[in-house]
């Protein structure tokens, strides 16, 4: 494991602080977004500017040096870094959801370290996600006994979001063939540690969601965290994490209805039934902007009342509030998903032809969406609630609720 480098601490940014650093930061970044789609260029030194900002470091608990900002506040700096590039939203995704494991499941040493390097500006990837197995909970990532008190880490991760551009790597595997999940932490660089820029989706193409190789990678206790402990008692781990994809779901909506407006208003032609002067009075189109403004809204609306309930759960924790926290986080989910599928797709409906030219990379909002909303389904969100509704039935106790 690499020695820990000491650097000066990032900035501790209140509740207000971090919403005014992100909406700075995301008009910057929404400056490039076009070019860094269409040539895929990674956000390297965006990147490297949020982690500098010490927005990546506002969940860094209080006990510990950091602002322990609110549920809502997060979410809302990821609605606006993915207003602006749903990438750049997407990239830190893991990072909070690692930080939040630490504070579940990590020691007070562990904690220490870590949350150090975060205050630091460090960022946290992940490797969890495996490809060839029956469903997205099955891992055969393991950590087998090295002797001298090491475990040797082996296997191969998929949808690595992160990693590549992380300093530490969050593993989820097995402790032995058959042990229950742990999460070992290594450092990007760590021998054994491959990271492979393999990632080409339609949609959120500078995520850099590759692969990580695991090649008896060395790791001592000091570096293990529980993972399958966190969901043996009521939980708003997976709350919080899907909170965070309805976030940037919700910034692709938005971003499409404010992209599409200013092109229906500077660019478009009326359609000559209409007998008004521009497209922007034209009714239809108006009344589409409409229906897809209200979708949205109702999108941000549960989002944040998802935020709420989440920290609602968190200072009162049953297995009754963890379950309203899940159920409200899935209607942001499911209602975030929807929205920004809608509103990517009908703002060509509402712009017309020259909208479809692409220089414009108008499509990316469509393909970002498309893209993302794919990673939990947002059928099994209403499944859920559906049961809820009927029955009363609760949600099941996992990562993805």
């Amino acid at each position: 494991m690499s020695q820990l480098v000491q650097t000066p601490p990032v900035p501790v940014l209140s509740d207000r602080a971090a919403l005014a650093v992100a909406d700075e930061l995301a008009r910057d970044f929404a400056a490039g977004a076009v070019r860094r789609d269409a040539e895929r260029i990674l956000p390297v030194a965006e990147l490297d500017r949020l982690s500098a900002s010490g927005l990546l470091a506002i969940t860094v608990p209080a006990a510990h040096g950091g602002a322990e900002v609110s549920v809502p506040t997060v979410a809302e700096v990821f609605r606006l870094l993915s207003a602006a590039d749903p990438n750049i939203g997407q990239i830190p995704q893991s990072h909070f959801v690692y930080v939040n494991q630490l504070r579940h499941q990590g020691r007070t040493d562990q904690q220490a370290r870590l949350f150090a390097e975060v205050l630091a500006g460090r960022r946290f990837g992940n490797a969890q996600s495996e490809a060839g197995t029956r469903h997205a909970r099955e891992f055969r990532t393991t950590l087998h006994p090295g002797g001298d008190g090491r475990w040797l880490l082996r296997g191969r991760k998929f949808y690595a979001t992160g990693a590549l551009l992380a300093d530490w790597i969050p593993v989820v595997a097995h402790l032995g063939v058959d042990g229950p999940l742990h999460v070992a932490w290594v450092a990007r660089e760590a021998p054994g540690v491959e990271v492979i820029d393999d990632w080409d989706g339609l949609g959120q193409r500078t995520t850099a969601s590759g692969s990580v190789v695991l090649s008896d990678a060395a790791v001592t206790d000091d570096w293990i965290t529980p993972y399958s402990a966190t969901f043996e008692g009521p939980q708003t781990y997976g709350a919080f994490a899907q909170l965070l994809h309805a976030a940037i779901d919700a910034g692709i909506a938005r971003a499409a209805v404010t992209e599409a407006a200013v092109f229906v208003r500077t660019k478009s032609r009326p359609h000559p039934d209409a007998g008004v002067e521009r497209a922007a009075d034209d009714p239809l189109v108006v009344r589409a902007f409409g229906e897809v403004e209200l979708a949205v809204r109702a999108a941000e609306a549960l989002l944040e009342a998802a935020a709420r309930s989440i920290e609602a759960a968190d200072a009162n924790l049953t297995a009754g509030t963890a379950a309203a926290a899940s159920l409200a986080v899935a209607a942001a989910r499911a209602a975030t998903a929807r929205a920004a599928l809608e509103a990517s797709n009908r703002l060509f409906e509402v712009a017309g032809t020259r909208s479809a030219a692409a220089g414009l990379g108008l499509d990316r909002h469509w393909r970002n969406a498309r893209t993302h909303t794919l990673h939990d389904a947002a059928a099994w969100k209403v499944q859920h609630l559906g049961r809820w509704a009927i029955d009363g039935t609760t949600p099941p106790n996992h990562g993805q609720l």
